[in-house]
């Protein structure tokens, strides 16, 4: 039997189903509640039962106490409504709502779908899960203390593995590391989440994705948390690289492309071989954009990859074609500072 949730102070409502918890529901409806361990062993999921009543379902002590259960608190992660409720949360909004975590994880797989490009999936702890946004990042912490700054490529309801897509970068430490002598099953520490690139969900303008490289991964979080969320504004996404091979998940926006009609792929070659047989886009990205549109003054644009790329998109597509400034969001991948993309 199925019970309705009404998550104050938003008055956002949600229908429970049979043997799911507040938390999960509220998950699948969109709705961010702030959380970690999700099996009752943290506490950052508690919350107030302002009506209606509770399954607590198996929790840890020191994570609920009985004087804050008879005060009307409950973990979201494990209590399931036994009736209709309303429950009163803050929910999770902006990166600010989301505390910043060091932890453990193992590297579980490890793909390489390009000669230069591997994909890490790393497994986190049993009793432990990281809250983020799609398009965050982590810092992978080095033993001599340097950090690696990673983007997510997966998206926040889809968070089983973490994974990273690490394109290799001649002398770098880490990605060196990972070419040449990484296994499955090495332990990793990193920090995180961490940045500001993220969907505006507030907004109903029509969205245009620009990445370049290994830039597509925080797209690719961002991507597939609108799809799985059935965000409908129209999306174009411009995915940019020197020739076909870097274009290393090729087959996934294509696929995108036929499963969603409000959603549009267009790759880009700034340097296609023979071999490539390109019969596609060429040029710089941020000119095959400016092809594309006159106006872009109801618009947002999401940036990420080579600072090259992020500064020329934002210089070109503000002053030619009228996009606010306050619309532009970027991540640019460098090389030299303590956080740098390697």
């Amino acid at each position: 039997m199925s019970h309705k949730l009404t998550i104050m102070p938003s008055n956002h409502s949600v229908t429970v189903m049979e043997g799911e918890t507040i938390l999960e529901a509220a998950l699948r409806e969109g709705h961010t509640l702030p959380y970690g361990c999700r099996n009752g062993a943290c506490g950052a999921c508690k919350g107030k039962i302002l009506e209606g009543t509770v399954d607590y379902g198996d929790y840890q002590d020191h994570a609920l106490n009985e004087p804050e259960k008879l005060a009307g608190m409950a973990l979201f992660c494990c209590a399931e409504p036994k009736t209709d409720v309303v429950i009163e949360v803050h929910e999770v909004t902006d990166t600010q709502d989301i505390p910043v975590k060091i932890m453990p994880c193992k590297v579980e797989k490890i793909e390489t779908p390009a000669e230069d490009v591997a994909v890490l999936y790393l497994k986190l702890p049993a009793n432990e899960r990281l809250q983020f946004l799609a398009g965050q990042y982590i810092d992978i912490l080095l033993k001599d203390g340097a950090r690696r700054a990673y983007s997510l490529a997966n998206a926040p309801h889809d968070d089983s593995f973490l994974q990273l897509h690490i394109r290799r970068v001649p002398g770098g430490s880490f990605s060196d590391l990972v070419f040449t002598q990484m296994h499955e099953k090495a332990l990793l520490r990193f920090e995180g989440p961490l940045g500001t690139f993220f969907l505006r969900e507030d907004s109903d303008k029509p969205i245009l994705l620009l990445a370049s490289g290994t830039g597509f991964a925080p797209v690719k979080a961002i991507l597939e948390h609108a799809f799985h969320h059935g965000i409908k504004r129209p999306i174009t996404f411009y995915w940019g690289a020197h020739n076909l091979s870097h274009l290393y998940m090729l087959d996934l926006p294509k696929k995108w492309e036929q499963e969603h009609a409000n959603f549009k792929f267009v790759p880009v070659l700034s340097e296609p071989s023979p071999e490539d047989h390109w019969k596609g886009r060429t040029g710089f990205l941020h000119e095959t954009v400016l092809e594309d549109y006159a106006d872009l003054e109801n618009y947002q644009v999401y940036a990420c990859g080579a600072p090259v790329m992020v500064e020329a998109a934002h210089q070109a597509l503000t002053t030619q074609r009228k996009l606010p400034n306050e619309e532009f969001y970027s991540d640019a991948f460098t090389f030299s500072k303590p956080k740098a993309k390697a």
